[in-house]
């Protein structure tokens, strides 16, 4: 449809997708891949930024010349409702600061930005991580001096939500979920009227996941971070990167360790029911915040294909709701269509 053509950019840790959306539909796709040695000679990931802009520059050149609009991934920005958001000089500016931490998607919309300049059109990004949508009682941790904040999966869990109410024919202003996002790390979230109410951090709180190690034993914790055996770095580490199946088992792959199940060993397999058990409380406890008043329960995300660990979530949390099964995450889509509502007037681009 003439109008609608959406350059979609999301940059990732070794990689940065591409595409050109014409209204719904995807018109080409790539995945650029970046040599590992070659990233790890960057500082850090601003550094990486004219690197992977050549990159997409030619690219595009060959590929989506004509784009009406930009869409990029979100970063760590401050903290803001959902939406679609037109990028302006104090996102940049706090993208650029790495405001809430360095991460490579800090760079999606700088990059929107400079593509929209070239085709004088405008760039957005849609539900970044930094999303915030709590409740006033979900941002009580225990102690004054910390508060919890929200830092999730956003993108695919709106659109989770999105593809159940329509799923269930249920209008999305009064719908509600528990939406358990399960890729590297694990978002679970009651979502209330399309808004994420309450959340765990992936990075430090809920069950395990792949690599990081969810929420833990703070007494125990704090003996290990006092121990003199590791600085400040290898604990972070430890907890976001060399947690979870890794520490476990030795290895990030789900798939090889479902290999490991299927050859018997029992190990393996009591660790990723261990998970999948950690996942089920989770739920039930965001279940709680809707105060068992649901439609659905989701499970999304890379993981949500793997019976081995669905299965016996479901098992425990059937008695709550339905389940769904939305496997993958298709951020490209998402981030298109969310500035398709835009384009087509369905919603207002919102202010940073």
């Amino acid at each position: 449809m003439a109008g609608n053509l959406i350059l979609v950019v999301n940059p990732g840790s070794t990689s940065t997708k591409l595409a050109l959306y014409d209204g719904e539909e995807p018109r080409s796709t790539e995945t650029l891949r970046h040599d590992r040695e070659t990233l790890n000679r960057f500082a850090g990931v601003w550094e990486q930024y004219d690197f992977r802009m050549d990159a997409v520059l030619r690219w595009v050149g060959a590929r989506a010349a004509g784009y009406n609009a930009v869409a990029a991934i979100g970063g760590l920005l401050r903290p803001l409702s959902g939406g679609t958001y037109r990028v302006n000089f104090r996102m940049l500016d706090d993208a650029r600061k790495n405001l809430q931490g360095e991460h490579v998607s800090n760079l999606g919309c700088a990059m929107a930005a400079a593509l929209a300049e070239k085709q004088k059109c405008n760039a957005y990004i849609v539900d970044p991580v930094s999303v915030d949508e709590f409740e006033p009682l979900a941002r009580y941790s225990g102690h004054p001096l910390v508060e919890r904040r929200t830092l999730s999966h956003a993108l695919n869990i709106h659109a989770a939500a999105r593809r159940a109410a329509k799923h269930l024919n249920v209008q999305f202003e009064q719908s509600k979920f528990v939406i358990a996002h399960l890729g590297g790390g694990f978002s679970v979230a009651p979502v209330k009227g399309g808004k994420i109410i309450d959340v765990n951090d992936a990075n430090s709180d809920g069950p395990f996941s792949p690599e990081r190690t969810g929420g833990l034993p703070l007494q125990q914790f704090i003996t290990l971070c006092y121990s003199g055996t590791y600085t400040e770095g290898q604990i972070r580490t430890l907890v976001r990167g060399r947690g979870g199946l890794s520490a476990y088992l030795g290895t990030n792959d789900a798939q090889e360790v479902e290999r490991r199940i299927g050859g018997g060993d029992a190990r393996a397999r009591e660790v990723f029911d261990a998970m999948a058990y950690q996942i089920a409380k989770e739920i039930g406890a965001m279940a709680a915040v809707l105060e068992g008043s649901l439609h659905a329960i989701v499970l999304t995300g890379g993981l949500a294909s793997s019976k081995a660990l669905t299965d016996p979530i479901s098992r425990r949390i059937r008695f709550i709701a339905p389940v769904l099964l939305f496997p993958g995450e298709d951020e490209m889509q998402a981030l298109a269509l969310g500035v398709l509502r835009v384009l087509r007037g369905d919603e207002a681009a919102l202010e940073y």
